[in-house]
């Protein structure tokens, strides 16, 4: 079967037209828009208005991976990731009211230009570090986490999918800069809207209406969300996503350089937020406006994703592809629930698009950032007085780095089971460590140079144990929770157009975050926690230990530069009260 079977020329049209749009959009801001200074190119001039870059933010932060694995889960395991909309707004603020205002005040350019400021430069070297290991290792596992299942549709060699995905980001970001990436980020996040809700539509057609969606879900238990067991070791619970969620999420949105960036390329800060929450509230000033719109984004999104994954589970719980061997891999669900239902001219192709900008989108963002830290904290101090133009090719060239050195990572985790089972937890390891340092540095005035930094690599430690060993420690079955199981017995009256002769060499799952546990007959329990809190964990360690290591040596007598602490008037209920 060729792939002619999955998607005709009417997709086909439909998938170049996004590839082309995307591509045109990198060639358009190198050679129409004025890419002259290193500010241009890698800071967009400081000059973006607040709408695409509020899309950006999104689109960004829902990779293909979450766009694939989300809908899976809720099939799987019922839609408790409707949380996360909750945990959202919560980040968002923090974000906007805590982070936002001290990096603006100081006008830096990379996020870790702050960790100088604050402490000294060895600290910002290795916050750097952290940050380009972390995003190197993640944007890889981006490349080639839904390679597999989007290959077979489109009807492409899986290494030739992998290395054009890695290579079309690179030019547009190597040519385009980060205008480049901003609005080609807000039209991929468009496609990816339109295509998942062109299925949500075809799925209440194909299942005789939403009503019927939802009395299967609310019978096989996809709809009980609502678990406020407090026990850190079920994986999603209200209490999971509201601390482990809200503080891992933070470690994004508050500190990582891929979204920073963007919030700092606004006008001003009235275009980085949205509303003065104070007794200027009907102004509508937008000081809030890029952050707070992303939040209608994600909750978009996600509530896409998550009635996906209902109308999967309604779809297929007499005959699950998984148990009958139709597919092989859980991030293949939703691209085999699109094949099976869509049947309208052009919608296998939009939905594809969709699934695949989510890739687009992350790796273009990603690959900007690090190009940016990079010649911010790394180049820029070995130049001697480099001129604009100068710093405007390097960075196309550190661009053009990165984006084969992503590629060639993704090569690598194909090849590293285990590589890609850690990979999946990046976030948390890296990001709740530098989470901890960065709260150091803002909320106490004691915390040194020497604390932050021997905090920050013993919560680093501390994570990267309780991830390793929760890969190779899962949860036994028995101690699982389960939900009304799927079946195989409706299999014969389903006629399947997915094919077995399109299958690639047996991969690794990259969704269901279970591994073949070593076998041990007394394993530790601390390692079945949920992995929501395995980044908050090193957030805790590492601003106890930095603060105690601090005050032993003298952090309560140093002098620490007054613009790099939160202040009370920081807050929208600081100003509120001070305007009082």
């Amino acid at each position: 079967m060729h792939s002619t079977d999955f998607m005709d020329q009417w997709d086909f049209t439909v998938f170049g037209a996004m590839l082309l749009i995307s591509g045109l959009i990198g060639v358009y801001f190198a050679f129409f828009a004025g890419q002259e200074t290193e500010l241009d190119f890698l800071m967009a001039g400081r000059q973006m208005n607040a709408f695409p870059v509020s899309l950006s933010l999104s689109a960004s932060f829902m990779s293909s991976l979450t766009l694939l694995g989300m809908p899976a889960d809720v099939y799987l395991h019922g839609a408790k990731s409707i949380l996360g909309v909750f945990s959202f707004l919560i980040v968002v603020f923090i974000s906007a009211e805590i982070f936002l205002p001290i990096f603006y005040r100081l006008q830096i350019t990379s996020t870790y230009e702050y960790l100088e400021l604050r402490f000294n430069k060895q600290v910002r070297l290795v916050g750097t570090f952290f940050f380009i290991f972390q995003m190197v290792i993640y944007t890889g596992l981006v490349i080639y986490g839904p390679a597999i299942a989007i290959s077979k549709v489109i009807g492409i060699g899986f290494w030739t999918e992998i290395i054009g995905t890695g290579l079309l980001c690179t030019v547009y970001c190597s040519l385009g800069g980060l205008r480049a990436v901003i609005w080609t980020d807000a039209f991929q996040f468009s496609i990816m809207v339109i295509g998942y809700a062109s299925l949500i539509v075809q799925s209440s057609l194909h299942d005789e209406g939403l009503g019927r969606i939802f009395r299967i879900s609310k019978e096989g238990g996809r709809l009980e969300i609502w678990d406020f067991n407090p026990s850190p070791f079920r994986t999603h619970t209200f209490w999971t996503f509201m601390i482990g969620g809200t503080l891992t999420w933070t470690s994004i949105f508050g500190i990582n350089h891929s979204q920073v960036q963007r919030y700092l390329c606004c006008k001003s800060q009235f275009q980085a937020k949205l509303f003065k929450f104070s007794i200027q509230l009907l102004s509508f000033h937008q000081e809030y406006l890029a952050l707070y719109i992303n939040l209608l984004w994600l909750w978009t999104i996600v509530s896409c994703t998550v009635f996906c994954g209902l109308a999967m589970y309604t779809t297929f719980r007499g005959c699950d592809p998984l148990l009958s061997e139709r597919i092989q891999e859980s991030n293949e669900l939703m691209i085999y629930l699109a094949v099976e239902i869509l049947d309208f001219r052009g919608s296998l192709g939009l939905f594809v698009a969709a699934a695949y900008s989510g890739s687009l989108s992350t790796i273009s963002s990603s690959i900007n950032s690090l190009a940016l830290v990079t010649i911010e904290d790394f180049i820029k101090p070995l130049l001697n007085n480099p001129s604009e133009r100068t710093l405007s090719l390097i960075s196309k060239v550190i661009c053009l780095f990165y984006g084969i050195l992503c590629i060639m990572i993704a090569a690598l985790e194909s090849l590293a089971e285990s590589i890609l089972q850690i990979a999946n937890t990046i976030f948390g390891l890296v990001g709740g460590p530098l989470l901890g340092l960065f709260s150091l540095g803002m909320f106490t005035s004691w915390a040194n140079a020497k604390g932050s930094l021997f905090g920050l690599l013993i919560g680093f430690v501390i994570s990267a144990w309780m991830g390793v060993g929760n890969y190779w420690y899962p949860v036994p079955p028995e101690k699982v929770e389960t939900l009304a199981p799927v079946s195989i017995e409706n299999c014969s009256r389903i006629n399947s157009i997915y094919t077995e002769s399109m299958r690639v060499p047996e991969k690794l799952d990259l969704i269901s975050w279970k591994a073949s546990a070593i076998p041990s007959p007394e394993v530790p329990s601390i390692f079945w926690i949920s992995y929501l809190y395995i980044g908050p964990i090193g957030t805790f360690v590492t601003l106890i230990v930095g603060s105690l290591v601090s005050f032993l040596t003298g952090g309560k007598y140093q002098e620490v530069n007054e613009e790099c602490l939160l202040r009370r008037d920081d807050t929208i209920f600081g100003s509120w009260c001070k305007s009082k």
